[in-house]
């Protein structure tokens, strides 16, 4: 059965007055959210890159641009549901979606299971098939200083 590999890369600044959404989970306590045209979520941004590269259906601003209003605030669960669509009608299944979010501002340690069966039920897969990890960039770069945060997914589908 043919298979093919995707990864994606997102990345947001963190900003004052914006609710933090990662893994399409609502980070109450945190203090800032990232900054973007929807939501900001990196992590299904990033794994919505990562299903449509492995499909070869281009990449989220293909489809989704950030210029078309219609995307104005949209959720990442949104995303995550059409992309999922898509990669369905063009005759492929998600095997496996793997996450690593680079994040020093807020610690995620223990929202991270939460995260993965969020973007799991979103893209319609078994809870088992989605991974969320996490690390710090221990005080360097941007990451370190708190000031974005990102994330990087890879992505295994395979033909139905």
């Amino acid at each position: 059965m043919p298979m093919r590999i995707g990864i994606g890369f997102d990345v947001h600044r963190l900003e004052s007055g914006r609710e933090l959404w990662l893994g399409c989970v609502h980070f109450q306590e945190a203090p800032r959210g990232l900054s973007g045209h929807s939501d900001a979520d990196v992590v299904a941004h990033a794994v919505c890159d990562a299903l449509l590269g492995a499909s070869g259906l281009g990449d989220i601003g293909d489809h989704f641009p950030p210029s078309d209003d219609r995307w104005k605030g949209f959720p990442g669960r949104g995303f995550l549901e059409a992309v999922a669509a898509m990669i369905r009608d063009a005759g492929w299944k998600i095997a496996n979606v793997d996450c690593t979010v680079m994040c020093e501002a807020i610690h995620l340690g223990s929202r991270k299971a939460e995260m993965a069966a969020q973007i799991a039920g979103y893209l319609n897969v078994d809870p088992d098939v989605v991974n969320v990890k996490a690390t710090t960039f221990e005080g360097h770069g941007a990451v370190g200083r708190g000031e974005v945060i990102a994330c990087e997914a890879a992505a295994l589908i395979q033909r139905l």
